[in-house]
């Protein structure tokens, strides 16, 4: 049976991924057309006004342009997206965020696998897992509840309600909703980083102790604390390339924490598939525009680090304090 790309429902499955999630499809030909030859300078230039964090880095006649991506821009958020249209345009290629696909077959097991990881162990509250400091703390954030179900909810799950209140679940017109708009309407190919199947991303969910994913409620509880502002905040630096203002935001350490995202055996295949990704593309001539995510490109030993390490130099907004 072939497999299909589906959505999947309950627990967001795509914090890390492309921020339309399972349900996006990118259908390209198999025999694009030519792709006329570009002004490479230009293309930098180019790079270098758009609206959101944007690296170029250069190998010979490879250029390749690293866009730095969040989840949660509102469609209404204006943020000059204009300049990263152009970009798209004159790139030979593009590679696109972490992709999930899950079979029909897939998805029934998934509904069935989300039931039983929703709750904690029976006998069990979410006061046995973390300190009395930080019940209480949940406890105020939880005082408007009609019901105590909360107590008793896995803390991956708590953990993922408390991000989706403090912002995190605001869909809207990001990097890669616009890099796929402007490359399917060019006929510009391109694929995905890598493929993962639906429900090997929540095997871990079953499999690993609830207190594994303590370090990921407690910092949901510091961005649900901050509430709506933390989110506004996080888009703006965004959107004003002030990299280590969002990496240092309260929903974006939370995020990079909890699942998938934090995920101990999610997290070091993503990052280790983008850094091979941007390899090859520098391997290639021409431009190749990457849209991968913002803190795995700018986080302490990421992408930018090992490509400076190399001697290489990305060109682009400073992306460690020691920058500015």
């Amino acid at each position: 049976m072939a497999v299909k790309k589906v959505a999947i429902p309950a627990f967001s499955l795509a914090l890390a991924w492309a921020p339309a999630g399972l349900a996006q499809d990118v259908a390209f030909p198999p025999d694009p057309p030519a792709v006329e030859a570009t002004d490479l300078g230009e293309v930098v230039v180019t790079a270098r006004r758009a609206g959101a964090p944007m690296w170029t880095v250069e190998r010979g006649d490879s250029i390749v342009i690293l866009v730095g991506s969040i989840e949660g821009v509102p469609r209404e958020y204006s943020w000059r997206p204009e300049a990263l249209e152009a970009a798209a345009l004159r790139s030979q290629r593009i590679l696109y965020p972490m992709e999930a696909r899950a079979s029909p077959a897939d998805v029934l097991r998934l509904i069935w696998r989300i039931r039983t990881i929703a709750r904690l162990p029976a006998g069990h509250t979410v006061a046995d897992y973390v300190s009395p400091e930080l019940f209480e703390r949940l406890e105020l954030l939880k005082a408007d509840e009609r019901s105590d179900r909360w107590k008793t909810e896995s803390l991956v799950g708590l953990s993922l309600d408390l991000l989706r209140d403090a912002g995190r679940e605001r869909r809207g017109r990001g990097a890669p909703t616009v890099v796929r708009e402007a490359a399917r309407r060019a006929r510009i190919p391109g694929e995905p980083v890598g493929v993962v199947r639906g429900d090997e991303l929540v095997d871990n969910l079953i499999t690993l102790p609830p207190e594994t994913y303590l370090p990921c409620l407690e910092a949901a509880v510091d961005a649900a604390e901050t509430g709506p502002a933390a989110a506004r905040s996080r888009v703006d630096d965004w959107s004003r390339l002030r990299v280590p203002e969002v990496l240092d935001n309260p929903l974006d350490r939370a995020l990079n924490l909890c699942w998938p995202s934090g995920d101990p055996e999610i997290a070091p295949v993503l990052r280790t598939r983008w850094g091979q990704a941007v390899q090859e593309a520098l391997g290639q001539s021409g431009v190749t525009l990457a849209v991968a995510p913002l803190r795995i490109l700018a986080e302490a030993g990421g992408v930018l680090d090992r490509l400076e390490a190399e001697g290489l130099d990305p060109d682009g907004p400073a992306w460690r304090v020691d920058q500015r």
